[in-house]
């Protein structure tokens, strides 16, 4: 594609975010340089151990009228499905508040629902194409996404949840006990009732799929550069460039999709975003008795259960915590525990076993920042995407594209302002 009006774009991050930044933008004519410390796909990146569900009801932010009840659990069980790290807690507590504010009303739980859903409803078919194009469709199942409950009446204590993402246009289906056992035959008999939601997808290789769009981006001209961004060299509000280890960079815009490591940029270019890391773990086991033709999330355990090319992956648990803190590896045994409660093909078994922890970044109100800097019409923010970083990466990269082109975003990209978290007086 010619595009007359070519600009040099640096692209902060290559995760699945970055990448499928990137990739927009190369394909509008561009000239796109990735930078990033890391391997595109390796085990450092949130983008590698994620759930590998792409999921159109991933739209309920974890936040919920309530909540409160729950801190003093959060802070004293470090192995619980929500936890907070004590040691953390005095710099934590201004995002935990804002944390249990955001959602302590239905209708704002609601509307940050139907904001998501600008990201999500239709994820599934992005995804698909995009691995089509970068020649990595096998990558991309469409089979569908299981959630299992033990009975019926342990979904009707979440039926709100589900019914808005109904009223969001997620279409699921009620699966008995016997259609259960047909999806998922190895899932324990105490499992008799699930939510099919057919437009579901997942993601065989989330670390494979990132290092595979990596490799397609250079071979259609975009660079990949291994170093680490020092900060934005800006001059009254004009963008010149990037200050890096290796040296300077320069570029006309720069797209700031550094995950967790984004904050300290975007203070730069003139906000202060509340981000903290939402710590996920997981648990593989290679070689695993047991094949899940559908992933499932049992929703006793809030964890997703899927088959990857290295294994039988349970993915989950939130800890709020410094993102430099060593990890909890009881959290991951957790993961273990309820996988052999959840397949009983598994218990008694020694296992072939590998563990993950990653930094998801992640903001009070369960909404990533799209949009541009206060400090430079230049500077971009595509960051913060907690657990929905990989459904929502093109729709991302769609919106972003819009903003640099000057057009008006075809997704209303309002909800993810970084002018959300300004108080009157300016920047918070």
């Amino acid at each position: 594609m010619i595009n007359l009006h070519a600009k040099q774009i640096a692209v902060i991050g290559a995760g699945i975010i970055g990448l499928c930044v990137a990739e927009r933008l190369l394909s509008e004519g561009h000239s796109v340089c990735l930078i990033d410390p890391g391997v595109p796909g390796g085990a450092q990146a949130a983008s590698y151990g994620n759930g590998a569900f792409i999921s159109p009801a991933s739209v309920v932010p974890m936040t919920g009228p309530g909540l409160w009840r729950q801190v003093p659990k959060m802070l004293l069980d470090p192995t619980g499905a929500l936890s907070v790290r004590l040691r953390d807690l005095p710099r934590l507590l201004p995002w935990l508040l804002a944390f249990l504010c955001a959602g302590n009303r239905p209708e704002k739980v609601s509307c940050i629902a139907h904001e998501l859903n600008i990201l999500l409803r239709d994820a599934p078919l992005r995804h698909a194409d995009l691995a089509a194009r970068a020649g990595l469709p096998e990558l991309i199942r469409q089979t569908g996404l299981l959630y299992a409950f033990q009975d019926r009446a342990a979904w009707l204590v979440e039926r709100q949840s589900w019914d808005l993402r109904a009223d969001c246009g997620v279409v699921m289906q009620e699966c008995d006990s016997a259609r259960l056992r047909d999806l998922a035959p190895d899932l324990a008999p105490e499992y008799r009732f699930g939510l099919l939601i057919g437009e579901g997808a997942y993601c065989v290789d989330p670390g494979g799929y990132v290092a595979g769009l990596a490799h397609d981006l250079t071979r259609a001209g975009a660079q990949i550069r291994r170093d680490r961004v020092l900060g934005l060299d800006l001059t009254a509000g004009r963008l010149r460039g990037l200050r890096c280890e290796g040296g300077d960079v320069p570029c006309t815009d720069v797209v700031i999709a550094a995950g967790i490591a984004s904050a300290p940029f975007a203070r730069q270019a003139g906000d202060r975003v509340p981000l903290a890391a939402e710590r996920g773990y997981h648990v593989e086991i290679a070689n695993a008795p047991i094949n899940l033709d559908v992933p499932v999330m049992p929703q006793d355990g809030k964890m997703a259960n899927v088959t990857t090319r290295g294994g039988l992956r349970a993915a989950g648990q939130v800890e709020i915590a410094s993102p430099d803190a060593p990890p909890n590896w009881a959290r991951a045994d957790v993961l273990l525990a309820h996988l052999e409660r959840s397949y009983p093909a598994l218990r008694g078994q020694a296992h072939d076993l590998r563990r993950w922890m990653g930094c998801r970044p992640s903001l009070p109100d369960g909404k990533p920042v799209i949009g541009r800097a206060t400090g430079s019409p230049n500077v971009f923010y595509a960051f913060g995407h907690g657990h929905i970083g990989l459904a929502s990466a093109p729709a991302t990269a769609e919106i972003v594209a819009d903003l640099i082109e000057g057009r008006r975003p075809r997704r209303d990209a309002l909800p993810f302002s970084p002018a959300r978290f300004r108080s009157p007086r300016g920047p918070t």
